[in-house]
């Protein structure tokens, strides 16, 4: 009997330790999978740069940061914006050189310099007289012929600009900066990092349809976000695909919203700095997804630019970005393409509803 019982003793302490490894597994398990599980999630909005931004981002704590990136985003417009008339950038374009009084100058100024130098120079922020005499800028349309084309044309070239961290001068007094087509990816980079400053790690971050997604959403994926249809009157409001974000910045760039018609012509807001004009071909938009929103937003300009064959070539030589291109084919039918790198991440509409 006292060896029965001994054994019995023993096998229940047994039991006893393999219940508890069960349930440590199983607690350990459930921390693994379910990392967010704790966290609230926050949404809020607003406006700046002319246009919309979104954040979303959980957070154990479920604290709002909503007027710290309000305060970070008029300080960002007051280095970078042509709207507003004493903006570092403005009085940059009004006078010779300028010293740096922002933290954000001298890293869109970089950046700008490494993708016009990848690109050939079809990404250029000296386009700005171009974009402004074709009715993209603060102003209107003022352009009344191609002589007008052709004089302009002579005040671009991203190689009149010199540069190092403290301050930048212009070695053509009429050189004048634009950073439209970068501002808004750079912008989604500061609030992206921001929100990474303290301590969140699950994340998106949209400003004017440029995103960077960060970690996973409350269901523990990835970050989900559309890319519209390419298509005028309402169209472009319809998703043609979705891309999951594993921390990466999005950006698009097309010509079928952003556009005005006069005298029957169209007029689309990609100004070619090789001709002066606005580009015609068939890509009908081009998303970038790179490391970060800045570099993404520069390379879809470039991209658009450039036209679908050398986006493939540029995006086949430069290392870490992806592309997924919308374009007419011969017969004017909307067709895809999109690089290796992305093709895991991406599913169409019309594959997501036959599930």
């Amino acid at each position: 009997m006292q060896k029965s019982a001994k054994k019995n003793i023993i096998y229940s302490i047994l039991l006893l330790l393999v219940v508890f490894m069960v349930y440590l597994y199983r607690q350990n398990k459930e921390t693994v999978t379910s990392p967010i599980s704790d966290n609230q999630k926050t949404v809020f909005s607003g406006k700046t740069m002319g246009t919309t931004y979104r954040v979303v981002y959980l957070d154990p704590g479920g604290r709002n940061f909503k007027k710290d990136i309000d305060s970070i985003l008029v300080n960002f417009n007051q280095a970078l914006s042509t709207y507003i008339s004493d903006s570092e950038l403005s009085r940059l374009n009004k006078y010779d050189s300028l010293v740096f009084e922002s933290e954000y100058f001298y890293p869109v100024l970089k950046t700008s310099k490494e993708v016009f130098s990848l690109t050939d120079g079809a990404f250029d922020p000296t386009i700005g007289p171009l974009v402004n005499a074709w009715g993209f800028g603060p102003d209107g349309p003022s352009l009344q012929d191609s002589l007008g084309v052709k004089q302009l044309l002579e005040r671009v070239g991203f190689e009149n600009i010199v540069f190092d961290e403290k301050g930048v001068r212009k070695t053509e007094t009429d050189v004048y900066l634009d950073f439209s087509a970068i501002a808004k990816g750079f912008g989604v980079d500061v609030v992206a990092r921001f929100l990474s400053e303290q301590g969140i790690q699950n994340y998106l971050v949209e400003i004017g349809g440029e995103l960077k997604g960060n970690g996973v959403n409350e269901k523990g994926e990835l970050w989900k976000v559309g890319v519209s249809q390419p298509g005028e009157e309402g169209l472009a409001n319809e998703i043609y695909s979705i891309v999951a974000l594993e921390n990466k910045g999005l950006a698009t760039s097309g010509n079928y919203r952003n556009f005005y018609i006069k005298d029957s012509v169209k007029y689309s807001h990609t100004i070619s700095p090789f001709t002066g004009y606005p580009v015609v071909h068939r890509l009908l938009s081009a998303t970038v997804v790179a490391e970060s929103c800045i570099l993404a937003d520069a390379y879809a300009t470039a991209f658009m630019v450039l036209g679908m064959d050398q986006a493939k070539e540029i995006q086949k030589s430069v290392e870490g970005i992806e592309i997924f291109l919308i374009f007419n084919d011969d017969q004017g039918q909307i067709q895809s393409y999109v690089s290796d790198g992305l093709a895991p991440f991406l599913t169409s509409v019309a594959a997501q509803e036959s599930k």
